[in-house]
Formats: structure tokens, sequence, C-alpha cells
């Protein structure tokens, strides 16, 4: 977070000590009788101790492999999981053949406990500690502190219980001092949820609502909340869930950006809608090797979405960068008007080519209005189609988390010989919440409130708004002119706003809204995510060649760079274009979430022992 930008750098030698492993805090613990035995007997005793050991679990909770970001798209209907394998895919999570075995299964579940282990020694400390200081101001920054370490520990069970094993994980509440500590049996679903609520409760009463410049990025009392929305919503619970959201909305000072775009790149990190951001920085550690755990800036994630030198890791599915080519445009929006100066001295003017929040997401051959990596091939031009070659069927680049507003030649450039890049992870901001709500509004009868909340994301968006024309806050804009019913609103959300908004960011929403889907409410559909897969294998997919002309004047020809739908019977139909094939033949309830990895189950003695049932 913030934090870390901040003063991280001013406390290397601490950051190496502490809650980045399974070990002590100080060098000299390595002479104790057990080496894993937590400090709090010796090494906590001053409030700049707890301040230390706050920055390690900081540190933690930035991890990359609390996420999986990549995996878990490619787990989902979002991705075709990578570029470099068309017609084939081994990926296991795009084919759902993923095992306890895999490779982000076990990474994922041990860096979340990691970091559960790291703000478990300042939890343990924090309530050693608080009471015995010497002014009211420390005893009121050490509760602070307690309520930060306890937002980590809650939301990494938040992750913990949307991924894993239908929700039953091993409760942690305490640092683990022996063996038997470490061999700590499964609590059910239920046992879970009501731990992370306890502590997301906790520190949505006992946190700021904002924090002072040099500090902004930690944790919040409005990012409590919405956590807490987001585990009633994802239980069912719509009234609760709404009442959360609402608060977020009204209470805590959130804002959409006026552009969509301030919350992909380093542009406008920590901006007035962001709520969770983790907070990267490519200022210090460049002594460090490109994959060090030290490193406090983002490795790998830019370098796999890409389209300058990238690896490719997640494509965008053919279905989604049909729906970004779709997004149809506001007309009464001037963002979407196009002034251009002619040689004679007059002007034209035209509709953007794509609307502003395709421009923001994604990066089109045919893209006329945003430059991709500017400056990087200035005989050629600065637009997608002059930048990138768009070849081996790929019709599409992602633009978040990738560096391409900084004119770079290209990602390696920002941090030769190394995989590094400053870019923020933005885990949950308000636009998602404000979507959520109109979930939940629609779920509980209230059309009018749903539409409003999602008009809202659309405007912003600069595309055409939802409902009958002159209808809404915003009747001079353009409408698409439909009558929603709650079925067919909610199939727009669905398959429409959520992927078009939120795709390629967050932290695991899409897997859960799937199957969630199949779950609850009123307009649940049994089996969602797995019909949504056989829906999306049915469909048949042709590209168009698309010619570019250079800045130079030279014209080049994108092969196969436009894709398109056709009817299953064209005979124009790609065949190595069909995705979620096999997808959709192997996904069953067994891949609703991850496994207990391997490497849990082989340590763990007593996981599967005495698991209690819930009351």
């Amino acid at each position: 977070m913030k934090t870390i930008k901040k003063i991280i750098h001013i406390k290397l030698a601490v950051l190496s000590m502490l809650a980045l492993t399974f070990t002590s805090c100080q060098d000299d613990f390595l002479e104790q009788e057990n080496p894993n035995a937590p400090s709090t007997s010796t090494f906590w005793k001053t409030l700049e101790d707890l301040e230390y050991g706050l920055i390690g679990a900081y540190k933690n909770f930035g991890s990359t492999q609390n996420i999986r970001l990549i995996d878990d798209m490619s787990c989902s209907d979002l991705a075709w999981a990578s570029g470099w394998q068309r017609p084939t895919n081994s990926n296991e999570y795009y084919l759902q053949i993923f095992n306890e075995a895999s490779d982000a299964v076990n990474r994922k579940w041990h860096q979340n406990y990691r970091t559960i282990f790291s703000a478990n020694q300042v939890i343990a400390a924090c309530e050693k500690l608080i009471g015995t200081f010497n002014s009211e101001v420390e005893e009121e920054r050490a509760n602070q502190i307690l309520a930060e370490a306890r937002f980590i520990r809650g939301y990494m069970y938040f992750l913990l219980h949307n991924a894993y094993n239908e929700g039953a994980v091993v409760i942690k509440d305490k640092p683990s001092e022996s063996e038997e500590d470490y061999s700590s049996p499964l609590q059910s679903a239920e046992k879970v949820k009501e731990f992370l609520l306890a502590d997301l409760d906790f520190a949505s009463k006992n946190l700021p609502i904002s924090w002072a410049n040099g500090h902004r990025g930690r944790v919040t009392a409005g990012a409590a909340v919405a956590l807490m929305g987001q585990t009633a919503m994802y239980h069912g619970d719509f009234a609760t869930a709404a009442e959360y959201f609402k608060r977020v909305i009204n209470d805590y000072g959130y804002a959409l950006t006026p552009d969509i775009g301030s919350n992909f790149t380093t542009r406008d990190e920590l901006n007035e809608e962001s709520i969770i951001e983790v907070v990267y920085s490519m200022d210090f550690k460049n002594n460090l090797g490109p994959w060090d755990s030290r490193d406090v800036a983002n490795t790998s994630y830019h370098k796999r979405l890409t389209g300058v030198n990238g690896w490719w890791g997640a494509v965008a599915a053919n279905w989604l960068i049909l729906e970004y080519r779709n997004d149809a445009i506001d007309t009464a929006d001037p963002r979407n008007v196009i002034i251009t100066e002619n040689p004679d001295g007059t002007t034209s003017q035209r509709f953007r080519s794509f609307s502003p929040r395709t421009s923001q997401s994604v990066a089109l051959v045919d893209e006329l209005d945003t430059p991709y990596y500017k400056n990087s091939n200035p005989e050629k031009g600065d637009l997608p189609g002059q930048v990138t070659n768009f070849n081996v069927k790929m019709t599409c680049f992602w633009r978040k988390h990738t560096n391409w507003d900084l004119g770079a030649v290209n990602e390696d450039a920002l941090s030769p010989g190394k995989v590094r890049s400053g870019i923020n992870e933005r885990l949950l901001r308000l636009a998602e919440i404000y979507l959520q709500y109109a979930e939940c509004q629609i779920e509980l009868g209230n059309m009018d409130e749903a539409m409003k909340f999602i008009n809202r994301v659309r405007r912003r968006a600069g595309v055409v708004l939802l409902g009958p024309v002159g209808t809404g806050e915003y009747p001079n804009n353009d409408h698409d002119n439909i009558t929603y019913t709650p079925q067919t609103l909610m199939e727009h959300l669905r398959l429409k706003e959520y992927p078009l908004e939120l795709s390629c960011e967050g932290d695991g929403d899409r897997n859960i809204d799937l199957r969630r889907w199949a779950k609850y409410g009123n307009y649940a559909i049994e089996d969602f995510k797995k019909k949504r897969f056989e829906e999306l294998a049915s469909r048949r997919y042709d590209a168009l060649d698309h010619e570019v002309i250079m800045k130079d004047g030279t014209k080049v020809t994108r092969w196969g760079s436009i894709v398109v739908e056709v009817p299953e019977n064209d005979p124009e139909v790609d065949v190595t274009w069909n995705e979620f094939q096999r997808a959709a033949e192997n996904y069953n309830q067994t891949k609703a979430y991850w496994p207990v990895p391997n490497s849990e189950i082989i340590a763990n003695g007593n996981l599967y022992n005495d698991i209690p049932a819930d009351e």
C-alpha cells in the first residue's frame, strides 16, 4: 500500500527480518531452541516495534501470489489462457483440469497463510502491549495498528473462503508456536465466514475513513465495510449487502473518477474511486534480482498482458473482445467527439472509433484515437495497429496493468534486465460496488435504483445508457430505448456490464460470480458456470484482415486481426478459434473451488481431523 512506497525504503533491514517467512524476527532468535517461535515475548516492546511488524504484514499483503489474477481469469469465461498456444491450449486452469498439485493452487494458499502469519504476529503483540503505553496517543495508534492487522488477516480469509474447498479452510488466530499449531484441522465454511467477518467488523470500527498524505494506501474503514457487503452478497443475503454497499457509497468519500483510465495505470493512483489498492514502486530495491520477494515493485503482470514484447499469459476471450468492440458510444457525450484540423485550415469532426471504456481497457487494431506505447515506433505511428503486429490470431491486448501510457519502447525499457512495474493493483473500486449494489436492488425488486447505479457507471464509461429515451438521471444522454425486466437487466449485468467494466482486475470476482449465480437469488440458474462454458463453446468465429496506414503513408496488412462471430455452418468458420470446448466438457462442481493443496495435505497431519459442524 502507499505506506510501502513512503516508508519501506527507510526500513530495508526490518523488511528482510519481519514476517516474510515462517521464521523469527531477529537474527538472535536463530540461536533459540525453536527457530519458528514467534518473537512476541522479546521483540515486541514499543510502538515502533508494532510499526515495523505492520510493515512486514503490508509487504506480504502486497504479494501478487495472494490473488493469482492471471490463473484466476483463466478459470473463468474471460480469457483464453495463453495466446502462444492456439489452436491447442494446455493451460490446466482454462481446461478446468487443475488439481491439488497445481502450482497456483499451492502458491496462493501458502502466500495467503504467510500473510496471515505476519498479521497474527502484529495482532498478538498489540493485544499484549495495548494498555501499557504512557500516552493516549500511543494507545490510540496501537489500537489502529491492531485494526490494520486484523483487516489484513480478515481479507486473507475472505480470499481463502471464496477460493478454496467450498469455503472450509484452516483458521489461524495466533502465531504458531508449536508443531501442533502448524497442524490445525479445517474449519467449516460457516466458522471461517464468522471469523473473517469479526476481523472486518473490528477494522470497520477502528480504522480511519482516510489517511493523510504519506500514509495514503493503508487499509480503511470503508474497505472493511465493502468486504462485509460482498461477503453478505456472495451468500445470497442481498438486503444486508445493500445496506453495507449504501454505506460505502455515501459515508466514506468515494467517487467515480471522471476518466475510467485513471484506474488502470500509474496515472492517478490512489484516487477517489480506489477502495483497496496494493501500492508498488520502482523507486527502490533496484539492486535485487528480478524475482526477489523483497522487491517493492510489481512483477510479471504487465509482461503477461502487454502486446509489445509480452508473454501473453491471458488473452481476452473472443466473446469479450466482441463486447468491447460493440460497447456503443454515447453520441451526446462530448468526449466521444473527435475534432481534427484539415490541411486547409478547416476542421472536421467524427465520433470516437471505440468507447472510452474500451480504449482504456484493451488495444484493438483499428483504434484511431488512443495511442499505444507512444513513440515506440515514431516513423510508423503511435496507434495500436501501427505499433503491434496483431499476429497469430491476436486480435486484442489488455491495456490494464500495462505501461502503455508512458510511451516506453516496451515494458523492458522501464527496468532493463528485470521484470518490474510500478503499477498499483486495484483490488476493489467504487464502480464494482455500484454494480453490486445494483444487483442487490434487482434482487430486492427496486429496478429504478438498480438502473440508476448501472447508468452512473455507464455514463462515466462514455457509453449509451440503459432504458427508454429521455429517462433517468441523465435524460439528455443517449439511451438504448429498451424497457428492461428484472431478468433481462440481470442478464445484462452478468454478461455485459460486469465483464466490460471489471475484467482483468480485482481479486477473483468473476469466478465467485459464476459460481454464486447458480445458487443464490431469484434469478439463479442451475449449473450456471457449466452452461456458460457450453454456450460459449457453441460460438464460431472468423477473423478479418485490416489495412493499417502508417505515419509515413505506407500501408501494412494486419492479417486476421479483427474477430467476428459467424453462424455455426458458415464456410468461413475458423475451427482453430473455437473456445471453451474442453472447459465445457471438464467443468463440474468439483471445479467450483480450488482444492486444498497437496503441500498442505502432506504437511498437516491433522487437516481432516475433527472438522467442527456448523452450529
